[in-house]
């Protein structure tokens, strides 16, 4: 794996690049985030494992949030690059409605203006290195960046969710920032793509997997999590990272 960030002009936008390629093939539990993420895969296959039959990702897709864990499973000789957004952000790449993609992967041609990929699949099968293909990537996306002005109250939103790790009451949050409750959630959908509910869960669940890293006990995390029944507590903390807590504290998921 390897790590690259933007250029200046898209550092506003894009946190970073990841560049993931398996020669044996791999499989990887990965636990949800709250950066959308855009994948360009130039070689192999890519799938997404359930009860059900595996699921073969488009080589270019858009991912949205997610409350719950995924198990990928990365093909011999396959490699990607991910793309993760700062919140809030992507909505400047995507005019389509974000939160359409909670707890789903589409394939980036979906999307307006971005029906022919040919070209840049092209530039990442031939490119000589990995810093090459990020910059035909960087130069693709600045080319779909359209007029977009970031949304100060969205902003602030995320800042106070974050500041108590989601543990706030939304209609408390709306209140603070002097809109009706309907108005901020449909705004903070829209920017975001997912209700202010979700994210708060998916920001408060990451602090509780932070802390159960650092082996800090469950029941204290629990506890200063809000939950005040602890089989509550063990079904979100399964439905986030696929594992109960005594499995997890055995064999901890990637974050």
């Amino acid at each position: 794996m390897e790590i690259h960030f933007p250029i200046p002009m898209l550092s506003p936008f894009i946190k970073n690049y990841l560049v993931i390629e398996s020669q044996e093939g791999i499989m990887n539990r990965t636990l949800p985030d709250t950066s959308l993420v855009m994948s360009f895969r130039y070689k192999g296959q890519v799938s997404f494992l359930s009860n059900s039959a595996p699921r073969v990702l488009s080589p270019f897709t858009l991912t949205g949030l997610r409350r719950s864990d995924r198990l990928i499973s990365y093909a011999k000789d396959t490699a990607n690059i991910l793309v993760f957004f700062r919140e809030a952000a992507a909505h400047a790449f995507i005019k389509e409605p974000l939160h359409e993609l909670f707890e789903d992967s589409v394939a980036l041609d979906y999307f307006t203006g971005y029906r022919d990929l040919s070209a840049l699949e092209d530039q990442l099968a031939t490119a000589p290195d990995n810093a090459a293909r990020i910059d035909s990537i960087e130069q693709f996306l600045l080319s779909r960046l359209y007029n977009h002005r970031p949304d100060p109250m969205i902003a602030a939103a995320l800042e106070k969710i974050h500041a108590v790790n989601g543990m706030i009451r939304i209609k408390e949050l709306a209140k603070g920032l002097y809109i009706s409750q309907d108005a901020f959630e449909k705004r903070f959908r829209r920017s975001v793509g997912v209700t202010p509910k979700q994210f708060a869960f998916i920001t408060k669940m990451k602090s509780v997997v932070a802390r159960a890293l650092n082996n800090q006990s469950m029941a204290d995390i629990a506890f200063d999590a809000g939950y005040y029944d602890q089989p509550h507590f063990n079904k979100d903390f399964k439905l986030f990272t696929g594992q109960t807590p005594t499995e997890f504290m055995k064999a901890p998921v990637t974050m």
